[in-house]
């Protein structure tokens, strides 16, 4: 058992409030890519007409 090695509680806290954050901005991530979809090729808009 490794009762001799202290446990820092800050330490695991921050970790575990971490992934909560992490987890919650990746739904909402993907909230927002079903809602308004990215196109993987994204087009560029027509230029200038060309004078003639």
């Amino acid at each position: 058992m490794a009762a001799d090695t202290p446990i820092d509680f800050a330490a695991e806290r921050e970790r575990r409030i971490h992934d909560l954050h992490e987890k919650r901005l990746q739904d909402v991530r993907q909230a927002f890519e079903q809602a308004l979809p990215l196109s993987a090729g994204k087009r560029r808009g027509k230029g200038k007409p060309k004078k003639r």
